[in-house]
């Protein structure tokens, strides 16, 4: 389904604040690693926000998810009192692990063995 150019505009406008109040809260490093806000989606009612984070070099993601989504009353005010003159209303965020560098690396790896075993 195609993002409207209002879904675009404050998708935009949350990955920006978001990636800001990350690296001043501290929560772009984290146990021992870097944490990334990939994109955010936003659904058409503008009521939810799927924040899509990248983990590198942090053992367990799924844990640290954990620790983001503790912030996450933390986050929300500090993003709703940035944002308060450009929206209405705050959007729910809901945080993800976004995989692709993973799935890309799967894939990449795949290619390379079957480009060996055809040079064999």
């Amino acid at each position: 389904m195609l993002e409207g150019k209002r879904q675009k505009q404050v998708a935009s406008l949350l990955n920006r604040e978001l990636s800001d109040i990350f690296q001043r809260m501290g929560l772009s490093m984290m146990d021992g690693g870097m944490v990334s806000i990939t994109s955010v989606k936003i659904t058409p009612d503008l009521f939810e926000a799927r924040v899509y984070l990248s983990f590198f070099k942090i053992p367990d993601a799924f844990a640290t998810l954990k620790k983001i989504e503790e912030h996450g009353w933390e986050i929300k005010k500090e993003l709703t009192s940035r944002v308060r003159h450009q929206l209405r209303s705050m959007p729910q965020l809901t945080y993800y692990i976004d995989d692709t560098l993973d799935y890309v690396d799967k894939i990449e790896k795949l290619f390379n063995d079957i480009k060996k075993g055809e040079s064999s």
